[in-house]
């Protein structure tokens, strides 16, 4: 498939039915999702927060927060590094991992849930729907909201949500 050839209508729900591989813009590292239930249910989420848009490069962040355990990430080049972002809401550290030769965001790992990571979507050539937003209250007023998304946070997930 060519690089600019990246339509994700043409990837059918069944293409993934044992996991989903996506990879940085150069190819280095490779990430790999082990779920089965990838494509049955909704369960990405779009992140307002400043930091995510600015590890986006955009007005919002396309991540998939999954168990450690169901993803397998290979850095055969060796590019993978790590940015040690102290400056969160929480006051948790989040480790913010990329590829040190294209730059692509891979990943980021929370302090505050350490058996989860937070996937960055734009890697693969599909993804699953949100099922939610996180620091919605952020959104610039241009943005629409997106039909069927069950649940807006004010801010951190989990938190107030958005109209209460």
């Amino acid at each position: 498939m060519s690089a600019l050839s990246g339509d994700p209508k043409s990837h059918p729900d069944s293409e993934f039915a044992d996991g989903l591989t996506g990879s940085c813009l150069c190819g280095s590292i490779t990430v790999t999702i082990h779920d089965k239930e990838l494509f049955t249910k909704k369960r990405g989420h779009l992140c307002h927060c400043a930091n995510c848009r600015k590890v986006a490069g955009t007005y919002v962040a396309a991540n998939f927060a999954i168990e450690k355990e169901k993803v397998e990430i290979k850095d055969d080049k060796g590019t993978l590094k790590t940015y040690e972002d102290w400056n969160t809401g929480s006051g948790k550290k989040v480790d913010r991992k990329f590829c040190g030769a294209c730059g692509s965001p891979i990943l980021s790992e929370p302090q505050l849930t350490p058996h989860m990571v937070v996937l960055k979507m734009g890697l693969f050539p599909r993804i699953p729907a949100p099922e939610f937003e996180a620091f919605a209250a952020h959104k610039h007023e241009w943005e629409n909201t997106i039909p069927g998304l069950e649940v807006q946070y004010e801010t951190a997930r989990g938190g107030k949500k958005l109209g209460e």
